[in-house]
């Protein structure tokens, strides 16, 4: 279980001090983008054919030793050349000694089809039951080109080869896509420091509303990449909760000051802090977003003139111009 929240005790827990990590560049979805790809990833299984739907790997499957056991050949098979979870849960049941690794490849195949709860069972029961020695190197042998496309935060994918990370990231999405975010949280609290791990242990906390946790948790986080962009995101919104405004506006600005982040990122940071800006003038003067009374016999519904009291205040109008009306925001 996590750990009670003590704000100033636990540190930061994005920097991953590892030279070879599992993580591959992180990626970033949008309404267009996904749609594209979507259509693209349509006509690539057509051309993929039968191999559409497998277990993704990282360049071309590893060959399977000449010497090696009928177990080994037929959980190979399993892995490598079919789309069906369950060839791999016989084998679980058949080869007591495999089962642990038959189930865990079985949750992460489901999970690339989307079934996020039986997933969940998949792996859960995988990481319960202790392999063999043989098991133990078929999986160092042959499973370390294994690719799992993880979503560590809404719209945020990264690519994991088969490891701990890989397995514990996609079980903590199941958890959260089925109304379980406090396991969600808890499953992550033994991996060590990244980037994508702090992703999704800030977007379960946040969730929770353990906001000083997720500030905690990213202190001294700088905009290095499209990841620790995200998270710096996540950084503001609980600032903004805790009343931290200043620290928040601070955070979108880290966002805004590379300048090849990704558009989408720039577009949230740049709207956050018109919003944010607005909120401070509302605070300070409660009558400067009055609506004006609609007179009678007028239909209601002009936005325009709700907004009115905006469009006439110089400083406000100033603030706008600045963010969205100069190049780099």
């Amino acid at each position: 279980m996590s750990e009670p929240s003590v704000p100033g005790v636990r540190g930061a827990i994005f920097g991953d001090t590892r030279d070879i990590t599992p993580f591959r560049n992180g990626h970033v979805r949008t309404s267009v983008g996904g749609l594209a790809e979507g259509l693209s990833g349509a006509f690539w299984g057509v051309l993929k054919g039968k191999t559409a739907g497998r277990i993704d790997v990282a360049g071309d499957a590893p060959r399977l030793k000449r010497l090696a056991g009928k177990t080994a050949k037929s959980v190979y098979d399993a892995v490598f050349t079919s789309t069906d979870p369950d060839r791999l849960i016989t084998l679980a049941r058949t080869y007591p000694g495999w089962a642990g690794l038959c189930y865990v490849i079985a949750g992460l195949l489901v999970y690339k089809h989307g079934g996020y709860l039986r997933a969940s069972e998949l792996l859960q029961r995988g990481l319960s039951i202790r392999i063999d020695d043989a098991a133990s190197q078929f999986s160092s042998s042959y499973l370390r080109r294994v690719v799992t496309r993880v979503e560590v935060a809404e719209r945020i994918d990264v690519p994991v080869l088969f490891s701990e990370e890989s397995v514990y990231l996609a079980l903590s999405h199941c958890f959260r896509e089925t109304g379980q975010t406090p396991d969600a949280l808890d499953i992550l609290a033994s991996l060590p420091p990244s980037l994508p791990s702090a992703l999704a242990r800030c977007t379960a906390a946040a969730a929770l509303e353990r906001h000083a946790d997720v500030v905690a948790w990213t202190e001294g986080l700088r905009n290095t990449d499209d990841l620790s962009a995200a998270l710096l995101l996540i950084r503001a919104q609980s600032l903004r909760v805790l009343g931290e405004r200043e620290a928040a506006q601070a955070a979108l600005v880290e966002v805004l000051r590379r300048k090849k982040t990704n558009l989408a990122l720039r577009n949230d940071a740049v709207t956050d802090r018109a919003l944010s800006m607005l909120e401070v003038r509302r605070r300070a003067n409660p009558r400067l977003l009055v609506a004006k009374r609609v007179p009678r016999g007028k239909p209601e519904g002009t936005e325009l003139e709700a907004v009115d009291g905006i469009r006439k205040d110089a400083e406000v109008r100033r603030m706008w111009n600045k963010d969205f009306g100069e190049p780099g925001g």
